[in-house]
């Protein structure tokens, strides 16, 4: 069997200050994007407490933050793409890679979160 390349597991978007968004397909996919594909320097967000995409924002450039464009570009994406996207309003966790492990024995897509905070993000945004 191949290993699945990065288009094969997520979707790409370019947010409004030009950063690389990727957003994962399946739990599976998740998986991969979060823990083959992704920096550790790059950022994570998902939506709290539901079932749904890992996003990645590439960060090259090492920022300490997202600026605040794609920060809400990237938090729509992860509501949009969860089963929170009947929803107005969620929380989205954000955390950078290296703070996002995988717990022994969990399914695919779960995870743990070492440091976050967490945004609000409109699904009709």
């Amino acid at each position: 069997m191949t290993r699945p390349s990065e288009d094969d597991v997520a979707r790409r978007f370019t947010s409004p200050d030009g950063m690389e968004v990727l957003v994962g397909r399946t739990a599976r996919d998740n998986d991969a994007l979060t823990f083959q594909f992704a920096s550790q320097r790059d950022f994570w967000l998902h939506v709290a407490g539901c079932p749904g995409s890992h996003v990645i924002v590439r960060n090259p450039e090492w920022l300490s933050s997202l600026p605040r464009e794609t920060l809400r570009f990237a938090a729509v994406l992860a509501a949009r793409h969860s089963k929170a996207r009947s929803a107005g309003q969620v929380s989205v966790h954000v955390a950078q890679v290296k703070d996002v492990t995988k717990p022994k024995g969990a399914p695919p897509g779960q995870v743990s979160l070492k440091r976050y905070r967490s945004v609000r993000a409109s699904v009709g945004s």
